[in-house]
């Protein structure tokens, strides 16, 4: 296996952040996992939002989770005993419980505690393609970890009023988690999620966004879409849910775009 992999060998892992809440972040990491997975890429998500969202919305009970994030975060399983299989092909989770809330406390005194994830990742890291960590909406302890495990980070940014509002805090923090914990954090990519083309504010939004960062931005977009919205009830991405919506082409496209760029970086830009 990984003597077919070739250069491409190693694992990429990919942080979904932004501390603003609501702006698609759960739903971009559930629907991008599944998408790479149908272009047949070995994809883990690991949800590090003790909301769970991203383990609900792939069909785990949430309250039966005896070994998650939590657990490899306090290094008290290995990454290994904590994946669980998915209802989305070649997608496996390390899904989150409620009590991982209390990580944000308990890691406090841990020496070298921004590393955890990063050390708990490191035997199994090479066994994906892809792994993408769904942040929680703070910039704390949990966050923190996923930039210092992550080699990218993907920052969604609804069409909406305030927007960029944030974004500016995001990217300082980004800029000491390079100083400080992992100077080779790349920013893959600001998505603009929940665009609706007949609103003047969302063309608005997205004039600003690419007038200002350029190459930053993914080509993508991704529009608001009804079947996006209604597929996390029923424990499943956009993928499984409803093939041919608009939401399900969006994460594709979202999918290939990344693909590429890893391609594209493999070969020693």
């Amino acid at each position: 296996m990984r003597e077919q992999k070739g250069l491409n060998s190693m694992g990429k892992i990919i942080a979904i952040a932004n501390q603003k809440g609501g702006v698609g972040k759960t739903t971009t990491t559930v629907n991008l996992a599944a998408s790479l997975g149908v272009l047949e890429k070995k994809v883990l998500l690991i949800d590090a939002d003790p909301q769970a969202n991203a383990s609900s919305g792939l069909g785990i009970d949430v309250e039966s989770v005896e070994k998650g994030t939590y657990q490899l975060l306090e290094h008290n399983c290995t990454a290994k005993e904590a994946i669980q299989n998915t209802t989305a092909p070649n997608v496996d989770i390390i899904p989150a419980h409620i009590d991982l809330v209390a990580s944000e406390i308990e890691l406090v005194h841990v020496e070298k505690r921004e590393y955890m994830l990063q050390t708990a990742l490191e035997p199994i890291k090479d066994n994906y393609d892809f792994i993408l960590i769904d942040c929680a909406p703070s910039l704390g302890l949990l966050t923190l970890n996923a930039l210092t495990a992550a080699d990218a980070i993907i920052i969604p940014i609804q069409c909406e009023y305030f927007a960029l509002e944030g974004l500016g805090k995001l990217l300082n923090t980004i800029k000491s988690v390079q100083r400080i914990h992992n100077p080779n954090l790349d920013i893959e990519g600001l998505l603009l999620t929940m665009y609706d083309s007949r609103l003047r504010l969302s063309n608005q939004v997205v004039e600003e966004v690419q007038n200002h960062f350029h190459d930053m931005v993914f080509k993508t977009i991704i529009q608001r879409n009804v079947r996006l919205s209604e597929a996390p009830s029923f424990g499943e991405s956009i993928i499984n849910y409803d093939v041919n919506s608009k939401g399900a082409s969006n994460y594709l496209s979202l999918a290939k775009e990344i693909i590429s760029k890893k391609l594209a970086n493999g070969k020693g830009d």
